[in-house]
């Protein structure tokens, strides 16, 4: 499934492009190198998808993190619907910053019931790149928007949409295993 194929009206909301500093190649140096569990429970904490997880861990050594996230990508595009469910079922709300009103968390907490009423999973957004005073804006337009997508619509939006969410999860895992030190006794990066 890629974003090209998507069938009628989906409402995918736009995002700003991310300008993040990327991972050190030293990140993805003891990313390759991992043990394969370590490499896959360090991918589970990005998608929850054993199939996606052991798909990008086997394909390791990854040349750049580019290559990385083409792999990354296309399991993503790839997963069954079984397999978009399994992920699907541990996602949650996107987190909101901490000064958003009551009032706020109000409306959303109404808008995901009658998300997860119409479509019986987590409504899953990507909202990477938003500066944090319009992720609640984004969040509830996007929720609202989504809610008139059919059911089979929906899943080609939330599979791109965890799909996005993957990808900016893996960088932040890997610019974090590029900040704290790797031992083969010490914890796993990004757990």
């Amino acid at each position: 499934m890629t974003p090209t194929h998507l069938p009628g009206p989906v409402a995918i909301p736009a995002l700003p492009e991310q300008t993040r500093t990327p991972p050190s190649p030293t990140a993805l140096s003891a990313f390759n190198t991992a043990p394969t569990d370590e490499a896959q429970r360090l991918l589970l904490g990005c998608l929850r998808s054993l199939c996606w997880s052991h798909r990008v861990a086997a394909h390791r050594p990854y040349p750049d993190i580019e290559s990385l996230l083409a792999a990354s990508d296309e399991a993503a595009y790839d997963l069954t619907s079984a397999d978009l469910s399994e992920a699907l079922a541990a996602e949650t709300l996107p987190p909101l910053p901490d000064e958003t009103y009551a009032v706020a968390y109000t409306a959303l907490s109404a808008a995901h019931a009658a998300y997860e009423a119409k479509f019986g999973h987590a409504f899953v957004i990507c909202l990477d790149g938003l500066d944090t005073n319009e992720t609640l804006d984004h969040a509830l337009a996007g929720i609202r928007s989504r809610l008139t997508n059919d059911p089979e619509e929906e899943r080609v939006v939330a599979a791109e949409e965890l799909r996005r969410l993957a990808r900016g999860r893996l960088l932040e895992v890997l610019r974090g295993a590029a900040n704290c030190a790797t031992s083969p006794h010490g914890p796993t990066p990004g757990t």
